[in-house]
């Protein structure tokens, strides 16, 4: 390995803006374990389909309607 890397010539990546940002979000157990449920009949990582759920939702603007009684 070099002492030293000249980076002065470097290119952003055009990918990262596609990168996923950890982060930290408190879920009921119920929830996590439906997920994991579901993740495990597809055979996918439950954060993988988490964030799939979360992603459709947000590409379809989808609305909660939360109702208080």
């Amino acid at each position: 390995m070099k002492a030293e890397y000249d980076f002065s010539k470097a290119k952003k990546s055009p990918y990262a803006k596609k990168l996923k940002k950890q982060i930290t979000i408190r879920l009921e157990e119920p929830t996590i374990e439906y997920f994991k449920d579901l993740a495990a009949e597809m055979d996918v990582p439950y954060q993988t389909l988490i964030n799939l759920y979360l992603r459709d939702c947000a590409q379809s603007e989808r609305k909660l309607n939360l109702r208080w009684k």
